[in-house]
């Protein structure tokens, strides 16, 4: 069981990892706008739009990735004091009643927001430009696979924490940043 969250929990880590590339042409093309807009008086027509793009395909892509590590906000002031297999009892009936169908939820809208977009070929209406805007909605089921995916992965960890009442290791717990 702890192979398969390994395995899934990898390609939550992957997907962040690229996710977290965006943040080069993103901090180019915002640095790129306000040069050309303060200091030449030229404001282009597509930095604000594919600033705004990458950010949400950044920050959603990332979702994943930031379930795998546990990092969502929790509000925890109880939780913490728990056993771990009581923390993973209430996870798991969370991830069951609340989770899932939420990402179910994502994913339909998602889908059908995408779809629209994309059978009309929509295009931004903020700039002149007209960059097509259904690629980054695709983003949006796409990241509601990926944190369903990675939801799996957190309910054979509840499960391995309810049978030893203590939770799996992560095995991204030794990676350090020097």
């Amino acid at each position: 069981m702890e192979a398969w969250i390994r395995r899934i929990s990898t390609v939550s880590r992957l997907v962040g990892a690229a996710a977290a590339w965006m943040i080069l042409p993103l901090t180019f093309s915002l640095g790129y706008e306000v040069f050309a807009r303060y200091f030449f008086s030229a404001p282009t027509t597509w930095a604000f739009d594919t600033t705004v793009m990458l950010y949400g395909a950044y920050f959603m892509l990332g979702a994943a990735y930031t379930l795998a590590r546990d990092a969502h906000v929790r509000g925890d002031v109880f939780y913490r004091r728990f056993s771990p297999r009581t923390q993973a009892l209430i996870d798991l009936v969370l991830y069951l009643l609340v989770f899932f169908p939420a990402m179910y939820a994502l994913t339909y809208a998602g889908w059908s927001y995408f779809w629209q977009s994309f059978l009309v070929r929509e295009t931004s209406p903020f700039s002149p430009y007209g960059r097509p805007i259904y690629p980054l909605k695709f983003v949006i089921p796409l990241t509601a696979v990926l944190m369903a995916l990675q939801g799996v992965a957190q309910v054979l960890r509840c499960i391995v924490a309810i049978r030893s009442n203590r939770w799996p290791r992560d095995h991204t717990e030794h990676e350090v940043v020097a």
